[in-house]
């Protein structure tokens, strides 16, 4: 690869990066105000809350999750798992 397909390969990830974290910014306004599966009230505004909560994203589908609740589903995967093997 010569130096000016590297350019050319560098110039294009960070367009296709930019495209891709808008994309992300504009799925964030579709985040709920609860955990999905118990409830649990999220506070947007809590610096805590945002790093320690988890956000599904499957296709346009913005799902969010306690960590308590996703820790249950991360468990329930890992049974089912070893149960298939």
């Amino acid at each position: 690869m010569n130096r000016k397909q590297r350019r050319a390969a560098v110039k294009q990830a960070k367009k296709d990066g930019n495209e891709d974290m808008i994309e992300k910014v504009a799925l964030f306004g579709k985040l709920g105000n609860e955990c999905l599966t118990c409830n649990k009230p999220f506070d947007k505004k809590d610096k805590e809350m945002v790093q320690s909560w988890s956000v599904v994203v499957k296709q346009e589908t913005v799902r969010l999750f306690c960590p308590e609740c996703i820790n249950k589903a991360k468990e329930a995967l890992n049974v089912s798992n070893q149960n298939i093997e």
